[in-house]
C-alpha cells in the first residue's frame, strides 16, 4: 500500500493548494471592490497579497515535484486480481472523506446582494430559461407538425371511406326498388308449372323418340320367304326396338340394384346385336341371357 499512500497524500496537497489559492483570489477581488484609488496603501496590500500567493504557489509546485520524484523512485505495485478493486474503493473513501472534512472547515461566504450581481445572475437565469423554452417550442412544433400529417392522412382515409358508403347507399336503394315479395303460393305455383313443362317436354321427347325408331328401325317382314325352309318360325311376337328401350329403360329406375332384363323370344336378335356393339345394353357378366341399359345418367 506504499504507492496508495503516497497517492493519497498527492492529492491531499494538490486539494489544499486549490483550495487555498481560490481562498486567496476571493480575498483579493473582495479587496478590489472597496479599493480606493487614491489610496497607496490599498495598493500595497494588495501587491503583498499577490507576492505571499506566489510564494505558496512555488511551495506548493515543490511539494508536488517531491511527491513525483518520490513515485518515480518506489516504482510501480501490481495489484492481484483479488484486492484490486477493494483497494481503489478505500483510496476513493479516503479522498472523498478528506474533501468532505474540508469542505465542512469552510464557512460560506454570501454573494453581495448589490445591483450588478443580481442583474447578472437574473441574466444568467433567463438566458438559460430562454434556452429550456426555446427546445421545448423545437419539440412541440415538431410534434405539431407529425400530427399534422396524421390527421391529413386520416382525413383522406375518412374520405375515401365516405365515397364508398355513399356508393354503397346507391346500390342499396336501386337494390331496395328492385326487390319483389314473393308469396309461398305464387312460388308453389311456378313450381308446378315448371314441373308441368318438364313432363311435357318428356313426353314430346318420347314420342319423337318413338317416331324416329318406328321408321328407321321396324320390326322384320313376316311376308318374306325364309332361305332355309329347315328352320322352324318362332311363334312369339316380336316387340319393336322403342319397345325394347322403354322396358330396359323401365328397369334401370325401377330396380337400380338389379337393372339387368332376361332376353326373350320377342326380342329381335338383330336389335339385341345392335344395342350391344353401340354400347347402349350391356350383357350380364355371369348370364349371357340377360342384359341391361347402359346408366348414361351416372
Amino acid at each position: 500500500m506504499g504507492i496508495q499512500q503516497i497517492l493519497l497524500n498527492d492529492y491531499f496537497l494538490y486539494f489544499s493548494f486549490s483550495h487555498k489559492a481560490k481562498k486567496i483570489t476571493r480575498h483579493m477581488s473582495v479587496n478590489q471592490q472597496h479599493l480606493d484609488p487614491d489610496s497607496t496603501t490599498d495598493v500595497e496590500d494588495v501587491t503583498d497579497a499577490e507576492e505571499e500567493l506566489i510564494k505558496k504557489c512555488e511551495e506548493m509546485w515543490k511539494d508536488m515535484e517531491e511527491c513525483q520524484n518520490k513515485l518515480s523512485l518506489v516504482g510501480t505495485e501490481t495489484l492481484t486480481d483479488s484486492n484490486a478493486q477493494l483497494s481503489l474503493l478505500i483510496i476513493q473513501v479516503k479522498c472523498l472523506t478528506a474533501e468532505l472534512s474540508q469542505w465542512q472547515k469552510e464557512t460560506p461566504e454570501m454573494i453581495p446582494l448589490n445591483e450588478e450581481v443580481l442583474v447578472t445572475l437574473g441574466k444568467e437565469e433567463f438566458q438559460k430559461l430562454r434556452h429550456d423554452l426555446e427546445l421545448a417550442l423545437s419539440t412541440i412544433q415538431s410534434k405539431n407538425e407529425k400530427l399534422k400529417e396524421d390527421l391529413e392522412r386520416e382525413q383522406k382515409w375518412l374520405d375515401e371511406q365516405q365515397q364508398i358508403l355513399e356508393s354503397l347507399n346507391v346500390l342499396h336503394n336501386d337494390l331496395k326498388q328492385q326487390v319483389v315479395t314473393f308469396s309461398e303460393s305464387r312460388i308453389f305455383n311456378e313450381l308446378k308449372t315448371k314441373m308441368r313443362d318438364i313432363k311435357e317436354y318428356k313426353e314430346k321427347l318420347l314420342v319423337t323418340l318413338g317416331e324416329f325408331l318406328e321408321d328407321h328401325f321396324p320390326l322384320p317382314d313376316r311376308n318374306v320367304k325364309k332361305k332355309k325352309k329347315n328352320i322352324q318360325e318362332s311363334t312369339a311376337q316380336l316387340i319393336t326396338l322403342h319397345e325394347m328401350l322403354e322396358i330396359l329403360l323401365n328397369r334401370l329406375f325401377d330396380v337400380p340394384h338389379d337393372p339387368y332384363v332376361k332376353i326373350s323370344d320377342s326380342f329381335w336378335p338383330p336389335y339385341i346385336e345392335l344395342l350391344l356393339r353401340n354400347g347402349i345394353a350391356l350383357r350380364h357378366p355371369e348370364d349371357p341371357t340377360r342384359i341391361r341399359l347402359e346408366a348414361f345418367h351416372q
